[in-house]
């Protein structure tokens, strides 16, 4: 079928899929359908990681954007409340200005992408690049020290923001 693979079908539907959700995200009126569109387009970039061979990037992002600042999101959503009689309305000028702004922020991006040159993650050595094998392997042999020391400096954090949370008992 013209050459193409599997791969580079994929893609094409995720990045399809992800462009539409995308689209649905600002064109929704509602706010809560927003948040779930955006869920979606996460995890459709998510399936992009998957595809660049980047198993950890992937999980980490469903894990923290989808999973703990979405359902933030959502939240805060929900306990706001939204009601369009007490919202003020926009103008018609704000909304003109923020188009222009929005095909300017096109163009310069449209501009700064337009020399660049898709790479292939194989010509550079390995192809198994963003496994968590390879990552948990740098990790602990090449940065242990650094990452023992990042480790005290959260707990030492932890235990400052339990101390100034806790009650003190009179």
């Amino acid at each position: 079928m013209l050459g193409y693979t599997i791969t580079q079908w994929t893609f094409g539907i995720l990045s399809f899929l992800a462009i539409m959700f995308a689209l649905m995200v600002v064109f929704s009126r509602n706010p809560i359908n927003s948040v779930l569109y955006l869920v979606l387009t996460f995890f459709c970039i998510a399936g992009h990681y998957l595809l660049l061979n980047a198993q950890f990037l992937a999980v980490v992002h469903i894990a923290v954007y989808a999973g703990a600042i979405m359902v933030l999101f959502l939240f805060v959503i929900m306990l706001m409340n939204l009601n369009q009689d007490s919202e003020p309305q926009k103008t018609a000028i704000s909304k003109v200005i923020a188009g222009v702004i929005g095909g300017l922020l096109l163009v310069v991006l449209v501009g700064a992408l337009r020399g660049t040159e898709q790479i292939n993650l194989t010509q550079y050595g390995h192809s198994d690049i963003g496994l968590v094998k390879n990552l948990g392997r740098v990790l602990f042999h090449e940065y242990l020290f650094p990452f023992e020391i990042v480790s005290i400096l959260l707990l030492s954090a932890l235990v400052g923001a339990i101390m100034i949370g806790k009650k003190e008992i009179k």
